[in-house]
């Protein structure tokens, strides 16, 4: 059920890949919600993924660019502030990417080429994407830029390996330009830790399956799903959180402040 929470607001959304992406759900709801934005992806992304049919559900235009790419940024702004008729509301950061984890490397093996790229795509890109929108003045007084995050920024989780690095960094960057964002605009920035989700993304982390069921056994209220989250992440584009800002938001049910749980007790014992 809408709410128009977002209604007359105006955005930018990364990393929408395919039906299972968080950002794919974020769209939907921020569209139902009233808001128009636009939609933007790495162009390998793009060719892998299905965002052409989500655009075409929230009547919204594809900018591609990589987020690491300061000329990128540049244009994607600029031409979003053109399609959209003014300024930038609300901006949602989904990008992840370790060419250690997905090929498989293992930790005390790292190649550290690519451990750069797994900094500069997942954590070093929010960065550009917050510089290049203040050096354009592209967001508007109280807008809100999130950016998706997990626990192993805080904890440690071997298959995890150089991602806990990235979202360590990314939460730092977060606080940062929070604190930057807000003297200069009143700008919030926060970025949301959220349970194991069946993505692309995440299941592409090695015994990704059963983390999934045990972090669902030590979750009060089991994982949350992407949409949980994007329902999640649009409450705080919208005014309701307006005084809101640096902050890490666990969205995990429960499991971040859980020691074990009855679930998982009961799991042991059978097995």
């Amino acid at each position: 059920m809408s709410h128009n929470l977002l209604k007359g607001k105006r955005g930018i959304i990364f990393g929408a890949l395919d039906e299972r992406s968080i950002a794919w759900k974020v769209a939907q709801v921020a569209k139902a919600e009233g808001a128009t934005f636009t939609l933007t992806n790495a162009p390998i992304a793009m060719r892998m993924g299905a965002i052409k049919e989500l655009a075409e559900e929230c009547g919204a235009e594809i900018i591609p660019a990589d987020a690491t790419s300061v000329e990128d940024l540049e244009n994607l702004f600029t031409k979003s502030m053109e399609i959209l008729g003014g300024k930038i509301d609300f901006v949602l950061h989904s990008i992840g990417m370790s060419p250690n984890v997905r090929k498989g490397r293992d930790y005390g093996d790292l190649n550290y080429d690519w451990l750069q790229k797994t900094l500069d795509v997942s954590a070093i890109s929010f960065h550009k994407v917050m510089q290049t929108a203040e050096k354009l003045d592209a967001m508007n007084e109280w807008g809100s830029i999130m950016a998706l995050s997990y626990i192993a920024a805080q904890r440690t989780f071997p298959d995890y390996s150089d991602m806990a690095h990235a979202k360590s960094m990314l939460e730092s960057i977060a606080r940062s330009y929070g604190e930057r964002f807000a003297r200069l605009k009143n700008v919030r920035v926060n970025t949301i830790s959220q349970s194991p989700t069946m993505t692309t993304a995440g299941t592409g982390v090695g015994g990704f399956d059963v983390f999934f069921d045990y972090a669902d056994k030590m979750s009060p209220l089991g994982n949350a799903s992407a949409l949980d989250c994007a329902n999640y992440t649009v409450m705080f584009f919208s005014d309701f959180t307006r005084m809101v800002t640096m902050q890490n938001l666990m969205h995990d049910g429960g499991f971040s402040s859980s020691g074990i749980t009855d679930a998982l007790i009961d799991q042991l014992k059978k097995d």
